[in-house]
């Protein structure tokens, strides 16, 4: 079993990603530690030559936008350090990352893969993590059990799992 720290910085456990996921993020990373380090290093130095620091709207903007720019590619360096890559988790009907689950949550039938957002952008499935109230009641169970978990608002919401299948990216 593995467990996703929902794209958190301080992640320490493993997140499933299929190999195209991986590929595409291990990119991403790629082009912001090379290519775009040195595109906000030139806004900043084509913005310091504007003169007044204090009232230099072009140079805090680069500097904020160079300090997201850090933030996400320590969030994709640990994302990728705890990976697990490769094919779905196998078809035993359990709950775990990388699964597609159809449940009944609060009476209404919703449909997700539980495991990162990085996995399955733009694919049209909605996707909760692991360390997720949902995804924390639902690691480990199976097609036809129940679970229960707490709402932000204190509510205890109830959860009827149907369908568990791999995700097919």
């Amino acid at each position: 079993m593995t467990v996703c720290g929902g794209g958190a910085v301080t992640q320490t456990s493993t997140t499933w990603l299929t190999q195209d996921a991986y590929n595409r993020l291990k990119a991403e990373l790629d082009h912001l530690t090379t290519k775009g380090r040195a595109e906000i290093v030139e806004k900043i130095d084509a913005a310091r030559q504007e003169g007044d620091l204090k009232e230099n709207g072009g140079y805090h903007a680069a500097r904020e936008e160079q300090a997201k720019q850090e933030a996400r590619i320590v969030q994709l360096t640990e994302l990728l350090r705890h990976a697990s890559v490769g094919e779905a988790p196998a078809d035993d009907g359990i709950i775990e990352s990388g699964m597609v689950v159809t449940a009944k949550i609060a009476g209404k039938q919703r449909t997700f893969l539980l495991g990162s957002r990085e996995a399955a952008p733009g694919l049209g499935v909605e996707v909760y993590s692991e360390s997720s109230p949902l995804g924390a009641a639902l690691i480990g169970k199976k097609s036809g059990e129940t679970a229960s978990y707490e709402a932000p608002n204190g509510a205890q919401i109830t959860v009827e799992i149907g369908e568990v299948k791999p995700f097919q990216g």
